[in-house]
């Protein structure tokens, strides 16, 4: 899955005959699951049409501060598109727009949504090989990368003046293939690994029935998304759940029991900068399992349970470089429950909710926790959707990490 997977790529379009190239800028960002909106200069409508980009795109596309429909003025908010969008990509960036952008002239709805936009912007130049030399063109190409601004560079070849030089915008799918470079060569945890436990066990009583528990998974897949997005390589070990995940960094391992979970951990620990163990293990399993379904009968069942191997404890009996993260689910006297086992197991951090939160839990999609580290220090977070939990989660330990 590609970086841009979600995210919301806002395309600003200005005058010149590489315009027409932005069709296929479109159609690739869209193929990699992004979400497109296109702005135009006014004078760009004269190399492609709006109608294309917005049919491609299935967003309208907005050239004026108003569109007249009905008679009524619609205001088109520069500043809300601006804040939308994740990235901002001006292609073709012509010499006069590159111009005004270095110097602050607003007098269109593009330069207005430059001026407003709160995301990375990257721009494309495309021109005549005069113009791309020029001292003026140079200037204001080096005052915009001052500016934060990534500029992704033009090409040499054939001009729409026929002369054969620089200045010929880059091609659609080497921009898109730019940006995700950049973007990925600036994702904190680019290069790290990361391993994560999540959802139940499953340890049999026999060839049907089992112990287990309600754990759906949510958290830690979310978790794993999270850590992919930026930039880690995520070995995400599952116990039996229906959810899926979709990214090229996250490689899934599945188990069923608390047996095989332990051993799967200890395999990659080693390899790993980040294990975050999230997983709802059981902490007993049958000291028999039936080798035949037990057949119901008027007497009582009693199974025999011996305790299953501390997961959490054997790697913080063990870790050398890694930051070892646990999560503590408790019913009563939370905090004092939640350091003790911090400091009984070695952890880094832990990971605190509890059920008597509403909204926290078991196969929610909401979570309420508190973030406590080595150092008793405990961050607490107001209820969210587990996306955003893992996001403050990962912001933690990421903070931690780079302290």
């Amino acid at each position: 899955m590609s970086v841009l997977s979600g995210k919301k790529v806002l395309l600003a379009v200005t005058a010149g005959i590489a315009a027409y190239k932005t069709a296929s800028l479109v159609r690739l960002f869209i193929k990699l699951d992004a979400e497109v909106k296109v702005i135009m200069t006014p004078a760009s409508k004269d190399f492609i049409t709006p109608l294309t980009l917005s049919t491609l795109s299935k967003n309208p596309v907005h050239s004026t501060f108003y569109d007249t429909k009905d008679d009524n003025e619609l205001w088109n908010n520069h500043v809300d598109l601006g804040i939308w969008a994740d990235y901002m990509l001006i292609a073709p960036a012509s010499a006069n727009t590159l111009s005004k952008m270095a110097n602050g002239t607003c007098d269109n709805l593009l330069l207005a949504t430059y001026l407003s936009a709160k995301c990375p912007v990257y721009f494309a130049p495309a021109m005549d090989l005069d113009m791309y030399i020029h001292s003026s063109t140079k200037q204001n190409l080096q005052k915009l990368q001052s500016f934060g601004n990534t500029m992704i560079p033009a090409t040499s070849g054939e001009l729409a003046s026929g002369l054969v030089g620089e200045g010929r915008m880059a091609e659609p799918e080497d921009i898109v293939s730019f940006i995700e470079k950049d973007i990925l060569s600036k994702l904190p945890l680019k290069g790290k690994k990361v391993l994560l436990t999540a959802g139940p066990t499953y340890e049999a009583i026999d060839p049907v029935r089992f112990i287990g528990n309600h754990s759906s998974g949510k958290m830690g897949f979310a978790i794993a998304t999270v850590a992919a997005d930026l930039g880690a390589e995520v070995f995400l070990i599952s116990g039996p759940s229906q959810l899926q995940i979709k990214h090229s960094l996250v490689h899934r391992i599945n188990v069923v029991s608390a047996a095989e979970m332990y051993q799967v951990v200890h395999k990659y620990f080693s390899e790993v900068d980040i294990a975050i163990l999230s997983a709802a293990v059981a902490d007993y399993t049958p000291k028999k399992t039936a080798p035949q379904k037990i057949k119901k009968t008027a007497l009582a069942l009693e199974i025999e349970l011996s305790p299953t191997k501390d997961i959490l404890a054997s790697l913080g009996a063990i870790k050398q470089h890694q930051y070892l993260v646990g999560f503590a689910l408790e019913t009563n006297n939370e905090l004092e429950n939640a350091k003790s086992k911090l400091q009984r197991k070695n952890l880094d951090a832990i990971v605190l909710n509890s059920l008597q939160d509403e909204g926290a839990g078991f196969a929610t999609d909401t979570n309420k926790i508190t973030f406590i580290d080595n150092a008793m220090n405990e961050q607490s977070f107001e209820l969210k959707s587990k996306v955003e939990v893992a996001k403050d989660i990962m912001n933690e330990i990421i903070k931690k990490t780079n302290a």
